[in-house]
C-alpha cells in the first residue's frame, strides 16, 4: 500500500492523497477514524450570568458549541475519567470568557480563551447582535471529545473515490440519443462531452452505464483518491497523522484480544 500526497492547500486546511494496492473497506476506515476518533476541543458547558440580548440562552450554548476551536493535541487530551470533566482538568478543559456590552455583534474573536494557543478558528464568526444596554457574560467551557460523540468534535471531513479510466467517444447519433440521460454538467460550449467537465465536478458514478459507447468507465482496483478538508481545530497533516496512530492502537488492542 502506498499513501502519496498530491495538493495540499497554503493554510493546510485542504489535502489530496491517492492510495494505492488498497481495498474500500480500509479507506472508508481511515475516513470513520478521521470522522469519529480523532479528538478536538469543542464547548460543552455554557454558564450564562447574562444574556439581554434577543437570543434565546440555549440557542446561544448552541452557536458557541458549534464555533470550531484550535486544538494543541500535545497539551489537550481525552478525559480519563468522569472527575476530570466535573472538576475541570486542565488536561481536557479550557475556560473561555465572553463578555459584551457594546451595540453591535458580538464575533467569536471578542471571547477570551486562558490558553492563547487555543482559541475559535473563525475570528469573524457572529455569535450574537445587541443593542443599547444589553449585554453578554458568560464562562464557555470546552472539553475534548469525540465525533462519534457529536459531530461538534469531527475536525473535518473526509470523503473518497475510486479511480477510474474514462473513454469518451462523442458519436452524434447517439448524443442526440441520450444527452438527457447526463448530467449538464459534463457538457462543454460546444455540447460534447468533455472528460476533464466529468473529472472536475466529480460525476464519473453519474455518467456510469448510461451508454458505453459514449463514456465507458473502468475502475482501477485498489486505487483511491481522497479528499480531506479540516474544519480549523487542526492541520490535515495532523488529522491524517493522529488518524493513523490511533488506528494503529486499536489494532494492538485487537491483537492483545486475540
Amino acid at each position: 500500500m502506498k499513501l502519496t500526497k498530491t495538493s495540499v492547500s497554503k493554510d493546510g486546511l485542504k489535502m489530496q492523497c491517492e492510495l494505492q494496492g488498497s481495498e474500500d473497506s480500509f479507506v472508508n476506515t481511515i475516513r470513520r477514524m478521521i470522522l469519529e476518533e480523532v479528538p478536538t476541543l469543542a464547548v460543552e458547558d455554557v454558564e450564562i450570568r447574562e444574556n439581554s440580548s434577543a437570543l434565546f440562552d440555549e440557542m446561544l450554548a448552541l452557536r458557541l458549541g458549534l464555533i470550531p476551536i484550535k486544538t494543541d493535541l500535545s497539551s489537550y487530551g481525552l478525559p480519563e475519567s468522569e472527575s476530570d470533566l466535573t472538576e475541570r482538568s486542565a488536561k481536557c478543559t479550557l475556560q473561555i470568557e465572553l463578555k459584551a456590552s457594546k451595540k453591535g455583534t458580538v464575533y467569536a474573536k471578542d471571547a477570551k480563551s486562558k490558553d492563547p494557543n487555543c482559541t475559535f478558528v473563525h475570528a469573524d464568526m457572529p455569535v450574537d447582535k445587541l443593542i443599547e444596554k444589553q449585554k453578554l457574560d458568560c464562562t464557555l467551557w470546552a472539553v475534548m471529545g469525540q465525533g462519534k460523540e457529536h459531530i461538534k468534535w469531527a475536525p473535518g471531513h473526509l470523503w473518497y473515490a475510486q479511480n477510474s479510466k474514462l473513454t469518451v467517444k462523442n458519436d452524434v447519433k447517439l448524443l442526440e440519443e441520450f444527452k438527457d440521460s447526463f448530467p449538464t454538467a459534463i457538457f462543454d460550449k460546444s455540447g460534447k462531452i468533455s472528460e476533464k467537465l466529468i473529472l472536475e465536478n466529480d460525476l464519473v458514478d453519474a455518467v456510469d452505464r448510461i451508454c458505453d459507447d459514449l463514456v465507458k468507465v473502468q475502475y482501477q482496483e485498489g486505487s483511491y483518491t481522497l479528499k480531506l478538508e479540516s474544519w480549523g481545530q487542526l492541520d490535515c497533516k495532523e488529522i491524517f497523522v493522529t488518524a493513523a496512530q490511533m488506528l494503529g492502537e486499536k489494532a494492538k488492542q485487537m491483537a492483545a484480544l486475540l
